[in-house]
C-alpha cells in the first residue's frame, strides 16, 4: 500500500479529519482528500504552501509523488478503487508542468453550460463509485474555473458471515425501539482486545475481509466523545495504545460492552460472542467550514494575485468550495464504502456440556466508531461514527448457539 510514510501521512490526516467528529453519524474517507491536496501544494505559492505541506505531513513534492503511487495501488488493490478527475474552463490554461504531475488521462473541460457539466461530472461520480456516490459534491458555478476531483471506493466480504437478528438493548441510548444486529460467535478471542487510551478504555472488535481489508469496531465510554474514540482507535492502530486481547482478559466487565465468564459447554473451544448492529451511513462534509484541518485556511481567501500560479498563471486563483460526500454499510456479508471528494477553483437433543470454557461477550448497543483498514499497511481506507443503527421492521429470530470460525 504506496510507502510507510505515505500511510503515516494518510492516516494523520485522518486523526484531524476525526478530531472534527460530533455526535451525529457520519463516515469519511481521508485516503479520497490526501492525494488532491498533494496535487493543490505543487501549484500553489506563498503561505498556502506551508498550510498544505503541514496537512500532507510531508513537503509538496514528495507528497505529489506519494499521491500518484497511492493512487496506483489503491487501484490494484483487490477491493478498492481509485481514480482522479480534472476538468478546467476555455479561460484557464493549467501549466504543463503541474498537469504532468498528475495521473495520465485525467482532463476534461468545462463547457460553462451548467447542465451539460453537472451531468457529466455527476455521470463520472457514479461510475467511479459503482453507483454508490451518484453526484458530484461540488456546484459548477459560472465563476467555476477548474474542478478536482478523486473517487474511491472499498469493498470487503467478510470471511465469515454474521446472522441477522433483532436487539432491543435493555439500558443507552438505543432502548427506545429494535434494530437490526448482526451476530457471530468464534473461537478466536483475540479478535476483539481492550486498551487504555487518554479517552478512557476502549474495546476495540476486527472484523476480517477476505481481501485484506479489515473494520475495526470501537467502543469507548459513554462519556467519550466521538473524535476522542476514533482517535483513540487510531492510535491503537499505529500500536501507541497496547492491545490487551480477549484471550488475555480477566473475568469480569473489563470493557466497554465486554462481558468476561466462565461457563459450561458442549465444545472445548473458548467463545467469542459478538452483538453489533447493521448501518449504512450516508454523509456530506465541507472541507472549506474547518479549512485549517485540511492546508486550506489561505487557500481559500481571496489574494489579487490568488494562491496557485503553479496551475496557471491566465488568472488568480483561490479555493471555492471544497466537500466529500460519502457512504458506508455494515452488514451481514461485508462492508461497502465511497467517496468522492472535490475542490472548486473560482475565480436439536440435550447437550453434552463436559467443558468449562471462558465466554467473551461483545455488544456494540450504543453509539461507536469504525475504521476501514487495509491490514498489512494499516492504511486507513474509512472512518466514521454510528449514532443509531438500523431500525428492524420485525424480528428475525437466530440461534445464538451456533458457532462459527473466522
Amino acid at each position: 500500500m504506496g510507502s510507510s510514510a505515505t500511510v503515516r501521512a494518510v492516516n494523520r490526516l485522518a486523526a484531524r479529519w476525526a478530531g472534527l467528529a460530533e455526535s451525529e453519524s457520519t463516515v469519511f474517507m481521508p485516503a479520497g482528500v490526501w492525494p488532491l491536496l498533494a496535487f493543490l501544494a505543487t501549484g500553489a505559492h506563498g503561505p498556502a504552501v506551508a498550510e498544505l505541506e503541514d496537512a500532507l505531513g510531508m513537503r509538496r513534492d514528495e507528497a505529489a509523488h506519494h499521491a500518484r503511487e497511492l493512487l496506483t495501488t489503491l487501484r490494484t488493490l483487490p477491493g478498492s478503487s481509485a481514480a482522479v478527475g480534472l476538468w478546467t474552463s476555455d479561460l484557464l490554461r493549467p501549466e504543463p508542468s503541474w498537469l504532468a504531475g498528475l495521473p495520465a488521462d485525467v482532463h476534461g473541460v468545462l463547457t460553462g453550460v451548467e447542465p451539460e457539466d453537472r451531468r457529466r461530472l455527476d455521470a463520472w461520480a457514479a461510475r467511479n463509485t459503482d453507483g454508490l456516490i451518484e453526484s458530484m459534491p461540488v456546484a459548477v458555478e459560472p465563476d467555476t474555473r477548474l474542478v478536482l476531483a478523486s473517487a474511491l471506493s472499498v469493498r470487503t466480504d467478510w470471511i465469515r458471515p454474521f446472522h441477522a437478528t433483532y436487539y432491543r438493548p435493555s439500558d443507552g441510548p438505543w432502548t427506545a425501539e429494535g434494530y437490526a444486529f448482526l451476530a457471530r460467535t468464534t473461537g478466536l478471542l483475540d479478535r476483539v482486545a481492550v486498551a487504555a487510551t487518554p479517552a478512557g478504555p476502549v474495546t476495540e472488535l476486527r472484523v476480517l475481509g477476505g481481501n485484506g481489508i479489515d473494520v475495526h469496531l470501537l467502543l469507548g465510554e459513554e462519556s467519550a466523545a466521538p473524535g476522542a474514540v476514533l482517535d483513540a482507535g487510531l492510535g491503537i492502530l499505529d500500536r501507541t495504545h497496547a492491545r490487551v486481547t480477549g484471550d488475555l482478559l480477566p473475568t469480569g466487565r473489563p470493557g466497554p460492552g465486554l462481558e468476561v465468564t466462565r461457563i459450561r459447554s458442549e465444545r472445548r473451544e473458548h467463545m467469542l460472542r459478538v452483538a453489533v448492529p447493521a448501518f449504512t451511513i450516508r454523509a456530506d462534509h465541507d472541507l472549506l467550514a474547518r479549512p485549517e484541518a485540511f492546508g486550506l485556511a489561505t487557500a481559500s481567501s481571496e489574494a489579487p494575485a490568488g494562491h496557485f500560479p503553479g496551475i496557471t498563471t491566465a488568472e488568480p486563483l483561490s479555493i471555492g468550495s471544497g466537500r466529500q460526500s460519502a457512504t458506508a454499510a455494515f452488514g451481514p456479508d461485508g462492508f461497502r464504502a465511497a467517496a468522492v471528494t472535490a475542490f472548486g477553483a473560482v475565480g436439536a437433543g440435550l447437550p453434552d456440556l463436559r467443558y468449562r470454557v471462558k465466554s467473551v461477550a461483545v455488544a456494540f448497543d450504543r453509539p461507536f466508531g469504525f475504521l476501514a483498514v487495509h491490514r498489512t499497511s494499516r492504511l486507513v481506507l474509512a472512518a466514521g461514527w454510528v449514532a443509531e443503527p438500523q431500525a428492524a421492521v420485525e424480528p428475525e429470530w437466530d440461534d445464538p448457539d451456533e458457532f462459527d470460525d473466522y
